[in-house]
């Protein structure tokens, strides 16, 4: 019996990724409905390769000829020096109809919003939106589709459907970033690398220490802590499309044109076959992840489809890729002859030729295969290279397979052999009369073309035109896109008729031609802006009278003027509020004490924000303050799930004088949810880069907003310039937030729990830091959602260009403390406040702070001189 799928949407899209050309060749002939690709110089790929306009033109052309969408991903923060370029961009590259961009930066969606108010946006897993909620504050960009973090799991993704009729849009295959994406700052403190730039150093892939309570703890060579297996969602498809969810995406902008054929192939078959009513069988996905893991896997698992596990997320043994684990080797004989043992004989067929590659502990070896033969029952002798030299026989070793020669040549074909290439079905319809042109009709699935021949038919003398004669003629498309579906003549004569064969065929080549171009030229999906534009004659749209027009103008305008911004001027000194924030008990109990002892008043402060592990030690904590006449502030997580608007209502409840909003969401609950009758402050993880995204923030009714951890000292220095700087926050100390993930180090290396509900809560008794191979020391800090962050060894300061950014009247900065107590953190805390109160000048300070600071002080991102280094792959010479 056939299962019935009850689904809620029945427009379903299969987006692949495309970092070359034959990426793109690749994932229109083997069933993408969608492809997504790099806008030029600016996307979140910066090793990838970087198309010119004409070669973007020729994959939109092609892909649109074949029915097959391009989305281009903007999905980067945009500096404030670079909003000329992007403006000149986007004039350049829409006129190519691209059928979406996919966008990170607020600020960038409103260019696009003024300059082509109906061209399709998407809202990149950078925007990092994993509820409901965060889709509602932005509401009135109209973006058209949201795509989900990746931590998202199955019922929270129903959750967030069901609250929206927005298309959502969720990964499926591909690699994990343990950091929610959006929220990495790993490379931009390790290295001056912004992963929000497009520049991730894969941090997350190196090997790491745990460090333990100050020693160094056993993990059983599980060395690679935060390098989470490769996501393969396909076992979920079927839920994944009941949910209603539109679009399956495919990471891999990096990775090679057959892992974009086989990936595509699989999960084209899982779609189709949930539509059909029939599901793959357990055999078949074996199959599947099987024919995919060849061409890359870091070892597959469902990732947080299924919410988290953090025994299987992370395996720790290795990071980078291995292939299809089918078995394990038993033994060796001689010294060219391995003894295997496969898991699954039915989905395991070697044979020479294919490629092997099998570990153990923290050891690997590969060959490819010379020999196959079976011994029994699943046991095999595998002749592999005589140039393996060892004496370790290899018992116990896990055999991979990551090399199949029959399945690459077969992948190849599919876009290197056009007679393998997909083929557009036409329906052709003749009709003939005597001394008349003979009339055609070609429609496909969104056109329709038609023509006559260049002369009439005549009486037949000797050959007349037949059925068979056209037939053949419509039939010969193999050089085109298309293929002939169906053809019906229409004789309105009875007489035998004459037309010359050559009028035939250039009747047919020119409404193929006709036919190719108009598909290449328009989007799959015509919208009112395709209307618009045809009958206006212009593509794009602006409102003159706008402030944000004039802006734009006047950046356009001077690009190369040192005074971008004219019509603003430098604003007065005034004085700083001064913002400290502290992450538990005893560091509040620590503050007090010293206001007590009269090291500081409570007037130095203009807040003190807590920022807890655990809810419960609040009110303590906040009757302590208050008794002292301090403002408090509560902070939220970084990240909110539909699941968790309950810890939004609970510190409503406390009554803080000010909650800092460390999300979309969290600042949609407060205002429109459940209205706060205190100051709203969006914290530094809402991706604050220029003063569009900042006037867009701030227009929503925030006291204050913490800028970029992205940003440098100049780059800061402009935002203050043509922003409401009054307003602005900068953490002036701080170690730098690095990974904040979903995966518990505590729970997957300290217990053997799964999640909070079993792991013991080894947080509570322990304290963790990874050690990094450059013998540095990062602490791990969980908070109240159990979500991890790493924090950078290294404490930064900005303290060199207070006096600067006060000139151009800076509002605010803040002191994050982390794990200092006692006279540490005091003696930190009182460096700034002499400092602001001109008691201490800038040697004396930053004397005082490096002596402090156990692992050292720099300026870190505040002083990198580059602030985007491309670093493009060359794919000319790449070997696939």
């Amino acid at each position: 019996m056939k299962l019935q799928p009850m689904i809620k949407n029945t427009n379903f899209e299969l987006l692949l990724p495309v970092g070359q050309k034959e990426m793109a060749l690749a994932a229109i002939h083997n069933g993408a409905d969608a492809i997504y690709v790099g806008f030029p110089g600016f996307n979140a790929r910066g090793r990838s390769y970087d198309f010119e306009v004409q070669e973007l033109k020729e994959i939109i052309d092609t892909c649109h000829l074949y029915g097959v969408k391009v989305n281009l991903a903007f999905n980067i923060v945009i500096f404030e020096e670079e909003i000329a370029k992007v403006v000149t961009a986007i004039h350049d590259i829409l006129p190519l109809k691209p059928d979406a961009l996919i966008v990170q930066d607020l600020g960038l969606a409103q260019i696009i919003r003024k300059i082509a108010p109906l061209q399709p946006i998407h809202a990149s897993t950078q925007m990092t939106i994993t509820n409901d909620l965060a889709i509602q504050f932005v509401d009135d960009l109209r973006i058209k589709r949201f795509v989900l973090g990746r931590e998202n799991s199955l019922p929270e993704i129903k959750l967030i459907k069901e609250k929206t009729d927005k298309e959502l849009e969720v990964f499926v295959h591909g690699a994990l970033c343990v950091s929610y994406s959006g929220q990495c700052f790993t490379s931009e403190s390790l290295g001056g690398r912004s992963a929000n730039r497009g520049q991730c150093a894969q941090s997350c892939r190196f090997s790491y220490d745990l460090i333990v309570d100050g020693e160094k703890y056993n993990t059983l060579d599980k060395n690679y802590l935060v390098s989470p297996q490769d996501l393969c969602g396909i076992q979920e498809i079927p839920e994944l499309m009941k949910i209603g969810v539109t679009s399956f995406k495919i990471e891999g902008r990096l990775k090679t044109p057959e892992f974009v054929a086989s990936s595509a192939r699989e999960f084209r078959t899982a779609m189709d076959r949930f539509l059909t009513g029939q599901n793959l069988n357990p055999v078949e996905i074996a199959e599947a992840k099987k024919n995919m893991a060849t061409q890359y896997s870091r070892g597959f698992f469902s990732g947080w489809l299924h919410g988290v596990d953090h025994q299987q997320l992370v395996d720790g043994t290795f990071s980078s890729h291995r292939g299809a684990l089918i078995g394990t080797v038993i033994g060796r004989e001689d010294n060219s002859i391995l003894l295997v043992e496969l898991t699954n004989e039915a989905t395991t067929n070697l044979k020479p030729g294919d490629g092997l590659l099998w570990t153990l502990a923290d050891k690997e070896w590969g060959s490819f295969i010379f020999s196959v033969e079976k011994v029994r029952a699943k046991i095999y002798r595998i002749g592999i290279s005589k140039d393996l030299r060892t004496e370790n026989d290899f018992t116990d070793a896990k055999l991979y397979l990551n090399h199949n020669k029959d399945l690459k040549k077969d992948l190849n074909k599919s876009f290197q052999d056009k007679n393998y290439f997909k083929r557009i079905p036409v329906k052709v319809e003749i009709i003939i009369d005597i001394d008349k042109p003979v009339l055609a009709k070609i429609t496909d699935d969104r056109f329709l073309v038609q023509g006559q021949s260049a002369s009439n038919t005549s009486l037949a003398q000797k050959r007349p035109l037949s059925d068979e004669d056209i037939r053949n003629e419509f039939d010969s498309l193999s050089g085109s896109a298309f293929k002939l579906e169906e053809l019906n003549i229409i004789r309105t004569t009875k007489e035998s008729v004459f037309l010359n064969a050559k009028d035939l065929k250039n009747l047919r080549q020119n409404l193929i031609a006709e036919l190719t171009i108009k598909r290449s030229s328009q989007r799959i999906e015509v919208s009112d802006f395709d209307l618009l534009t045809e009958e206006s004659g212009e593509y794009f749209k602006f409102d003159k009278t706008s402030l944000f027009e004039v802006k734009l103008q006047n950046i356009a305008s001077s690009e190369n003027n040192e005074n971008t911004y004219p019509e603003f001027q430098v604003k007065p000194s005034n004085t700083l509020k001064f913002n400290v924030l502290l992450r538990s008990r005893e560091q509040v109990d620590d503050l007090c004490l010293a206001i007590n002892d009269n090291k500081f008043s409570a007037q130095d402060f203009n807040c003190i924000i807590l920022d807890f592990e655990f809810g419960r030690d609040y009110q303590s904590s906040m009757d302590k303050l208050r008794a002292l006449d301090l403002k408090i502030g509560i902070a939220t997580t970084r990240i909110l799930k539909p699941q968790e608007y309950t810890n939004l209502k609970i510190i409503a409840g406390l009554k803080p004088d000010m909650i800092l909003a460390r999300n979309l969401g969290a600042i949609h609950y407060f205002q429109k949810i459940n209205p706060f009758q205190g100051q709203l402050l969006g914290d530094f993880s809402l991706n604050v880069t220029n003063h569009l995204t900042a006037d867009y923030l701030l227009s929503k009714n925030l006291a204050s907003l913490c800028l970029s951890y992205d940003l440098n000292q100049s780059q800061v220095s402009e935002i203050l310039k043509n922003s409401a700087a009054e307003r602005l926050e900068i953490t002036v100390h701080q170690f730098m937030p690095s990974f904040h993930m979903e995966h518990c180090v505590f729970a997957a290396f300290l217990s053997k729990g799964s999640s909070f509900k079993d792991c013991g809560k080894p947080c509570e008794k322990h304290h963790v830091q990874l050690r990094d191979q450059f013998n540095n020391l990062h602490w791990i800090k969980p908070d109240h959602e159990c979500r991890n962050t790493m924090f950078n060894a290294k404490a930064q300061t900005a303290i060199k260009f207070v006096a600067d950014w006060k000139n151009l009247g800076l509002g605010n900065i803040r002191y994050e403390a982390l794990h200092e107590t006692g006279a540490e953190l005091i003696s930190k805390i009182q460096s700034y406040v002499l400092y602001l109160k001109g008691n201490l000048n800038l040697d004396e300070t930053l004397k005082s702070l490096k002596t402090t600071e156990t692992y050292g002080l720099s300026e870190g991102s505040f002083s990198k001189e580059h602030k985007y280094q491309s670093r493009k792959k060359d794919f000319s010479t790449q070997d696939y």
